[in-house]
């Protein structure tokens, strides 16, 4: 297992080299006020401290799919790994801390209207139906996956109606009410139970001395499906995720002070990294390619889960790891749908002081996540994997441009956004979900549309950094005795 534990010392490497340059090229601000001060208002503005809005970002931004898309990757062989590093350091981390920053800068913004200041007013458009769509999947695939896990897990005690409307009551209290009442105070437990089931899976393998496959850049899927584009895809919340762009703005309105952002948003990404790598290496250690993928094919991720944790850990202990990956995407889905309820009160100027002013905007999304549950799950995977990924890339390039625009090294940005621009653009035109073309034509179009959109961006990068387009909002006269 030589491969696998060189690599999680490498994303524990990359947060005290890269994590630090980036940091210091960024430039942190001590003394510039944060919005949870500025813009205080009781609900989604409320100081708290490092240690908790790490552990909320970190449940953020840990749903399924650093469980359920290494499982899948798995399948490709240890090439796997290699993805989840380099992209972590290189692009996720990247894109968690700019978004996080960038955010604070401007109170708090999330992504819609930061790629409207800084992509063009056309792109908060594009941009906040892009975010929205994958929120409202990403809260559905988040209702349906522990459900499903929760169902085993008590041997059809409860039947799944009952459990989905449960969970779908608990995301409605999380979204409507303030961020410290429910999320606040729980999620450090949860954050407890995460840790605890990804560390003892992890250790035990260790311990046991299970056969982790080493280095191998050879495509080792059963099926032969290309790793370009589909690996960058399957594997993205661990590696590179554009639904963490709209979890970071929920904690840069509860962050104290900007020199937190290394630990809140670039350091919580390694911490998902690593345990992205721990189901990834279970996913190929435990289980042949061929027998992985008929077990995702009976029952999906799900079924694997609940082998690697009783396998691993016991009867007890792999309750208790189980438990923990069902906590996992309840505490994404839940921030998923407040993240929506805030892009639209953005979006419409509609202010959420008032718990009525939210259930307006609340009840229409959870209206049609319900619905959306009757999709099939797989089809729903597919949909959420290709808007997460198009997600980042336009998170990366409202990046680029910031430190374009600031005179920074914007490319630290722009490679991670072109490659995945790339990615998701040859995915969409061969895919079935989308255009259905030959993948030779796929990859060719794909460049294609990558070097025009590139050379818009330099094009616009220009006439913004000549234009002088503020980098951060105003708050001269704000009154610090000011209280809510």
């Amino acid at each position: 297992m030589i491969t696998f534990l060189l690599s999680i010392v490498l994303l524990i490497v990359g947060y005290f080299t890269y994590g630090k340059y980036i940091v210091k090229m960024f430039g942190v601000k001590e003394e510039r006020p944060t919005p949870a001060y500025t813009s205080a208002d009781g609900v989604d503005y409320v100081p708290m401290s490092t240690n908790k809005n790490s552990l909320i970002q970190l449940l953020n931004i840990a749903g399924v799919g650093p469980i359920f898309g290494p499982i899948m990757g798995a399948l490709y062989g240890p090439v796997a790994f290699v993805w989840i590093v380099v992209g972590a350091i290189f692009a996720g981390a990247v894109h968690d801390y700019l978004t996080g920053m960038i955010s604070i800068r401007n109170r708090g913004a999330h992504l819609p209207e930061l790629a409207g200041k800084f992509l063009g007013k056309a792109m908060k458009h594009i941009v906040n139906a892009f975010a929205l769509l994958l929120l409202v999947l990403v809260g559905t695939v988040f209702v349906s996956a522990p459900a499903g896990l929760l169902y085993n897990l008590m041997n059809g005690w409860m039947a799944m109606g009952v459990i989905v409307a449960l969970i779908f009551l608990y995301y409605i209290l999380a979204t409507l009410l303030p961020i410290d009442k429910i999320i606040g105070r729980f999620y450090p437990i949860f954050g407890a139970l995460l840790v605890i089931s990804a560390v003892g899976i992890g250790g035990m393998m260790v311990i046991k001395g299970v056969p982790i496959p080493e280095l191998t850049f050879a495509n080792l899927h059963p099926d032969n499906i290309p790793i370009f584009p589909l690996l960058f895809l399957t594997i993205s919340c661990g590696a590179l995720s554009g639904f963490h762009a709209t979890q970071s703005p929920i904690i840069s309105r509860t962050t104290k002070n900007e020199n937190q952002g290394r630990k809140i948003f670039y350091g919580m990404m390694i911490a998902e990294a690593i345990i992205a790598m721990i189901w990834a290496a279970a996913g190929m250690a435990l289980f042949n390619g061929v027998t992985l993928s008929e077990l995702l094919a009976a029952g999906g991720p799900a079924v694997i889960v609940s082998e690697v944790s009783v396998t691993m850990l016991g009867a007890i202990g792999g309750t208790l790891a189980v438990i923990g990956v069902i906590i996992l995407p309840i505490t994404s889905g839940d921030t998923a749908f407040r993240s929506a309820r805030m892009i639209v009160a953005d979006y419409i100027k509609y202010p959420q002081a008032k718990i009525m002013s939210r259930l307006w905007i609340a009840i229409p999304m959870f209206a049609i996540s319900i619905a959306l549950t009757q999709v099939d799950f797989n089809i729903l995977w597919r949909y959420f994997s290709w808007a997460n990924q198009s997600t980042a890339v336009i998170a990366l390039f409202v990046g680029a441009m910031y430190l374009f625009i600031a005179g920074k090294n914007y490319w630290v940005a722009l490679i991670p956004g072109t490659f995945m621009l790339m990615a998701t653009t040859t995915y969409i035109l061969n895919a079935a979900i989308g255009f259905g073309l030959p993948m030779n034509v796929s990859i060719i179009g794909a460049i294609v549309i990558s070097i025009f959109l590139v050379a818009l961006f330099f094009n616009a990068a220009v006439k913004a950094r000549a234009a002088q387009i503020p980098l951060e909002e105003d708050i001269t006269n704000w009154d610090s005795t000011r209280t809510i």
